[in-house]
Formats: structure tokens, sequence, C-alpha cells
């Protein structure tokens, strides 16, 4: 069951799909991290939400089961922002991955 937090998202342009991610990929951080968290696009998901190692492969493996796919080792070390994120997820949904 899923607590209530409150969570602060900020747009930055961008189409209705995106920010639906983005509203998830706000959750899941919230979920992994354990605190409620501020995104944008530009956020970098290691220096501005203080992730490590093992915190990153926790919040793929949630993004990994949360949508039903796998992100590729090689297309992770590709994501550095949520826009990438975002990108990736999007790709994959749809079968374009690169």
């Amino acid at each position: 069951m899923r607590q209530n937090h409150q969570l602060a998202l900020v747009e930055n342009g961008g189409g209705g799909g995106d920010r639906v991610v983005r509203d998830e990929i706000a959750a899941i951080f919230e979920q992994v991290l354990g605190r409620p968290v501020s995104i944008t696009d530009d956020t970098d998901i290691v220096e501005d939400l203080g992730m490590d190692s093992l915190g990153v492969m926790n919040f793929v493996m949630a993004i990994e089961d949360h949508y039903d796919l796998s992100i590729p080792l090689d297309r992770v070390a590709q994501i550095q922002t949520v826009a990438d994120l975002i990108r990736a997820v999007q790709d994959l949904r749809s079968g374009t991955a690169v």
C-alpha cells in the first residue's frame, strides 16, 4: 500500500507524457530514498539527489519493476539527469531504444 507523501514537482517543458513519467519517477525516487524529493528535467540523479551506486541500482530495479521493462547496463551508464531517464523509459516502452 502506497503512503501519501508531499511531493514537490517542477516541470521544465515537455509534453504531457513527459509529465506523467516525471511524476511516476519522482514517486519512485521518494520510495527508494525514503524522503520527499523535488525534481526537474535537469536534476542530476547522483549529485542532486545524493544517491550512491547501491541507491542507483535499487532505483533502477524499482523503475524496471514499475514499468515492467529491463534497462540495459550500457543504457544505465548513459543516464545522468531526470530528462535522460524519462527519454530512456519512453524509448524502452515504445520499443525505440537505442
